[in-house]
């Protein structure tokens, strides 16, 4: 997977000298140890599936997780009663987890998926996220324009 690791802090990026608040990451162990009982299962569901679609990069910092590839292509973000995975397509989808208003930014859609449980990491978001992973994979920066958080 090619990328640019910063020396400072050591996140992978996938441009040179990408902009970031550059403090080093967490370990998994790290990120799970303080967080509610259904952080943990969620994630393990996302990864089960993304481990069949290709390399991913975990981006662990305090906010949540990156998954890069190396652009990052999803996040999952803990909250009180379930995980915001978010994701961004070229066209807006809709599940039954995606409560949350869609929102257009640069031609791309970012969507989030409000996931309570592992089951709800099913056969139709699974597409969804391999579609977001896809569209990363194959997406070009443009010169002087990095993506949002790497």
């Amino acid at each position: 997977m090619a990328g640019w690791t910063c020396p400072g802090c050591g996140r992978f990026f996938a441009r040179d000298r990408q902009t970031h608040d550059c403090a080093p990451g967490l370990s998994l162990d790290e990120y799970f140890s303080s967080g509610p009982a259904h952080e943990r299962p969620v994630f393990d569901a996302v990864m089960a599936h993304l481990e069949t679609v290709g390399p991913v990069h975990l981006d662990v910092v305090s906010v949540g997780i990156f998954l890069k590839n190396p652009r990052k292509f999803a996040d999952l973000r803990t909250r009180d009663r379930w995980v915001a995975v978010g994701f961004a397509l070229r066209r807006r989808a809709t599940h039954p987890t995606i409560t949350r208003k869609v929102v257009e930014h640069g031609g791309k859609y970012w969507h989030v998926a409000n996931v309570a449980d592992p089951d709800q990491v099913d056969e139709a978001l699974c597409d969804l996220l391999t579609e977001a992973y896809e569209l990363a994979a194959h997406s070009t920066l443009l010169p002087g324009r990095a993506d949002r958080n790497g």
